[in-house]
């Protein structure tokens, strides 16, 4: 049995999420050197004591996607040598997710080497996001959970009040975006699409579905260039569809992505916090919602021995109360914008939420 008590760690791949998730839990992240050296190794040493007790690594394999994987690797040996009584992988961002299956002759399954990896250098689950293809938790031999971003973001534009919605998608997101759609009581539009060859570039072949004058939302799992998004755009426009916007859970926003959105026709694009945004990438029409109280949430449950599913079910409504956090500070959504207008009429700052009492929950 470990020790009744966890800590949470964090590599160099999107710090800031993880002091999110410590602010929500009202704990403070442990200590750990993490760097390369001039060889480019990378040396990890845990600077607490971790014998027997319950480890969560919150590091997702974004950009440097190589660095990232061997830092969650490294550390993961780290603790298993340092005698932890349980390692959760958090990976908020799962890379090499596309190279899920041989569709091509004498090619990798990469998303399977990449589970092989975290599996054998000693993680004991894997706390994850939006996965490319909900399959991949078939390639760990050990308990995955995934959570979902559907929830919070439809939330977010429910607030909004937008009316004649339609929901659109490609056929590899479909079922949460059919999710994404009974949440805001919207029908479902579906976009036929072929990637091209290896290429980063997808050919749009129809919208499957009535979109004209209605207001249309774009929901993924990832904006990577932003190719497919851009062709989406087009195709929405050609149908006669009024506005249009789009959200996604993982902004991966590779080179030119940023001059695509800044020069699409699209009202806005959400994205949550899994990947670091820089500031250099931080545009009017980005909408960044943070998922440190959902994967805070997931830990405390995972530690507790209790449901994480249960997040996502009726009876629980903690992913209807979606929480921004700016600058540290939590609030409600459908209060921000009256909070806002108040303080400037009055003088006054929203009223702070504590982060130690969003944890007691």
């Amino acid at each position: 049995m470990y020790a009744d008590q966890f800590e949470i760690y964090h590599g160099n791949a999107n710090p800031e999420l993880a002091r999110k998730i410590c602010a929500y839990l009202g704990v403070q992240p442990g200590r750990a050197e993490v760097f390369q050296f001039a060889n480019e190794n990378i040396f990890v040493r845990i600077l607490d004591n971790v014998r027997e007790k319950d480890i969560f690594v919150v590091q997702p394999t974004c950009r440097p996607v190589n660095q990232s994987i061997m830092e969650l690797l490294i550390m993961i040996d780290a603790f298993k040598r340092a005698s932890a009584g349980r390692i959760t992988a958090v990976v908020p961002y799962y890379a090499y997710g596309r190279s899920d299956k041989k569709d091509q002759p004498r090619v990798p399954i990469t998303a399977r080497l990449v589970a092989d990896m975290i599996t054998v250098a000693g993680a004991d689950r894997l706390l994850t996001m939006d996965l490319h293809q909900g399959q991949i938790q078939g390639f760990f031999s050990i308990p995955v959970d995934e959570l979902t971003a559907v929830h919070l973001l439809s939330n977010y534009f429910r607030q909004k009040h937008l009316e004649d919605l339609v929901v659109v998608t490609d056929l590899g997101f479909a079922k949460r975006a059919r999710t994404f759609a009974e949440l805001l009581d919207a029908p479902l539009a579906i976009i036929e699409k072929r990637r091209i060859g290896n290429l980063d570039r997808a050919e749009l072949l129809n919208v499957i579905g009535d979109v004209r004058d209605r207001q249309a939302i774009i929901v993924d799992d990832e904006i990577d260039t932003a190719g497919t998004l851009v062709e989406t755009v087009r195709a929405l426009e050609r149908e006669g569809a009024k506005r249009i916007f789009a959200c996604a859970t993982h902004g991966v926003l590779s080179d030119p992505a940023i001059e695509r959105i800044r020069a699409a026709n699209v009202v806005e694009v959400v994205l949550t916090d899994t990947i670091p945004l820089p500031p250099s990438k931080r545009l009017p029409k980005i909408t960044t919602i943070s998922v440190a109280p959902l994967i805070g949430e997931a830990i405390k449950r995972i530690h507790r021995g209790e449901s994480v599913g249960a997040l996502f079910s009726s009876e629980i409504s903690f992913t209807q109360e979606l929480l921004l956090w700016e600058d540290g500070v939590a609030r409600t959504l459908d209060v921000r914008a009256e909070d806002d207008q108040a303080g400037a009429a009055s003088g006054t700052e929203p009223l702070e939420v504590s982060s130690t009492a969003q944890g007691d929950r």
